[in-house]
């Protein structure tokens, strides 16, 4: 029998937990979360974020955008996305940065990405966050977001689990993807427009309480 000398055992452990890792976007934005403990991850628009990591959050905030997170509870494999249309045609896909802004290409590339890393098809758990109307127009996009994701879930015999969708007000997301476990803090902000335009830029909030549902734990925090 083939011994192995248990530094030789670390190294292909700390291999095996970067290959967890998988982005596609502009750039990983990371930090160091006291509140919670762990590195953050910052999901933006038109990315989405692969880990198999026990040390790692994902975070986004939406407007009218939606996020898909998905695991598998065995692996403890998981991830975030974060797409700001429903869908393109598939023959666009080529070109990867208009692509992905739209929920179809960024849903695939998630669920196939934790496919790759170990998960199962059948054990993939859902939450679905966002598709807030933050702005009074007659175009719904948020609506629109919720819609898709619900039917292109619902094609893909993928049940969900748990969501928090739709309203007037932007959302945080926390989420924990070994875990599934979830936080979403909705957001009061001073300019709906700035939301709707620029998903993720930070300013100045103010909290709104609510209570936990849903499997969603619903929390308040000073900002």
């Amino acid at each position: 029998m083939k011994k192995f000398h248990r530094g030789h055992e670390n190294k292909n452990m700390e291999r095996r937990e970067r290959k967890t890792n998988i982005f596609q976007g502009d750039g990983v934005r990371s930090y160091f979360d006291p509140k919670f403990g762990v590195t953050a991850y910052k999901v933006l628009p038109g990315e989405h974020f692969v880990t198999g990591s026990k040390d790692a959050m994902l975070v986004t905030v939406l407007g009218s955008c939606v996020s898909a997170c998905i695991r598998d509870p065995i692996t403890g494999v998981g991830g975030m996305n974060h797409f700001m249309f429903p869908e393109i045609a598939e023959e666009a896909w080529s070109e990867v940065g208009a692509a992905r802004r739209y929920g179809n290409y960024l849903m695939e590339r998630l669920i196939n990405d934790i496919l790759k890393q170990g998960g199962k098809r059948d054990r993939l758990e859902v939450k679905i966050f966002g598709g807030a109307n933050v702005i009074k127009s007659s175009f719904h996009i948020g609506d629109d977001n919720v819609n898709f994701v619900r039917e292109y879930l619902h094609k893909e015999k993928m049940n969900i689990e748990s969501e928090d969708v739709g309203k007037t007000y932007p959302r945080r997301v926390h989420y924990f993807p070994t875990t599934g476990k979830a936080y979403r803090l909705f957001l009061r902000r001073s300019d709906d427009s700035s939301i709707f335009n620029e998903e993720l830029r930070m300013r100045k909030k103010k909290e709104i309480v609510h209570e936990e549902a849903g499997g969603i734990e619903l929390f308040d925090e000073d900002v």
